[in-house]
């Protein structure tokens, strides 16, 4: 017994390796600034750029390939005139033919623009459309409000959290017999005396 609960000298527990700190040639920069967001310098500026909020995987390349970038070159070995061609493109796609399709903002609400929001822009302008849903009482307004599912889905079994504190199925208590019955049963063996 004593054997088996004794750990052998090899078989002490080993601290996981830590994880390895990326190494940079010289004039790389750790952390780059585009678009009002900090990037990783160590990873490829298409995947870099998908930290930006509002910018997705087709986006990136997208922007990469109108500022003339590489996509796979390191976003720390990124010049100024790269780091500028780059924001302006993600700022003011239109003015670089981004088609229409590709904006996540077609046919402004407000004004009728087609836009591609970022930042907090794209989080200001989705809280003031629920904002708007619920003042003019819409049944997606509602939905939101209530923190239910706004499209069709069912919620007998899913969307359990958002629906508050709901107590779960409970077991029918079973109802214990009077006391005047088991007077009468305790009286003799057969149905009738």
């Amino acid at each position: 017994m004593e054997q088996q609960q004794e750990k052998k000298p090899d078989q002490q527990h080993h601290k996981r390796p830590e994880a390895p700190v990326p190494v940079l040639k010289p004039g790389v920069k750790h952390v780059m600034r585009i678009a009002n967001t900090d990037l990783k310098g160590d990873k490829a500026i298409f995947v870099a750029l998908r930290g930006i909020k509002g910018v997705g995987a087709a986006y990136a390349q997208t922007t990469c390939a109108l500022a003339g970038v590489n996509p796979t070159k390191k976003a720390g070995s990124l010049n100024e005139q790269e780091v500028q061609k780059l924001t302006d493109v993600l700022m003011h796609p239109a003015a670089y033919h981004v088609p229409v399709w590709f904006m996540n903002r077609r046919h402004d609400y407000t004004d009728g623009e087609d836009k591609h929001l970022l930042l907090s822009d794209l989080e200001f302008v989705h809280d003031n459309d629920i904002k708007r849903l619920r003042m003019i009482k819409t049944y997606r307004g509602f939905r939101h409000a209530a923190g239910l599912p706004s499209r069709g889905q069912r919620t007998k079994s899913n969307f359990r959290r958002n629906k508050g504190n709901v107590m779960g199925v409970q077991r029918k208590k079973v109802a214990a017999p009077a006391a005047g019955a088991k007077e009468k049963d305790s009286g003799g063996k057969g149905k009738g005396k």
